[in-house]
């Protein structure tokens, strides 16, 4: 019989790996969006849709009914460059927009 080793890392030894070896299917800095979000679109889009998530530079946003969903349609650039602009960088290259439970 094989003999075990019960070797633990430290789990800020994993995450630090996961870090620093590029192999995250997400970009962390992807994660401001949800910081800025309120302040970029304002008050009313804010009560009315949220991020979901982004991968590969897609934003997927729930939006509380069909209504919003066509009127952010009509914004979905400037809502692109706004979000961008206060990243400071390209993170989003399109907006998908969705009706779901907000």
């Amino acid at each position: 019989m094989e003999k075990r080793t019960n070797s633990l890392i430290p789990l800020k030894d994993v995450i630090a790996n996961l870090l620093n070896d590029g192999s995250l299917p997400f970009n962390p800095d992807d994660a401001n969006i949800w910081r800025v979000w309120n302040e970029v679109v304002g008050p009313a889009i804010s009560k009315n849709a949220r991020p979901l998530w982004i991968k590969n530079g897609k934003l997927k946003v729930i939006v509380s009914n069909p209504i919003w969903l066509q009127e952010l349609q009509f914004v979905e650039k400037d809502i692109m460059e706004k979000l961008n602009g206060k990243l400071g960088r390209k993170a989003v290259e399109k907006i998908e927009f969705r009706v779901g439970a907000k």
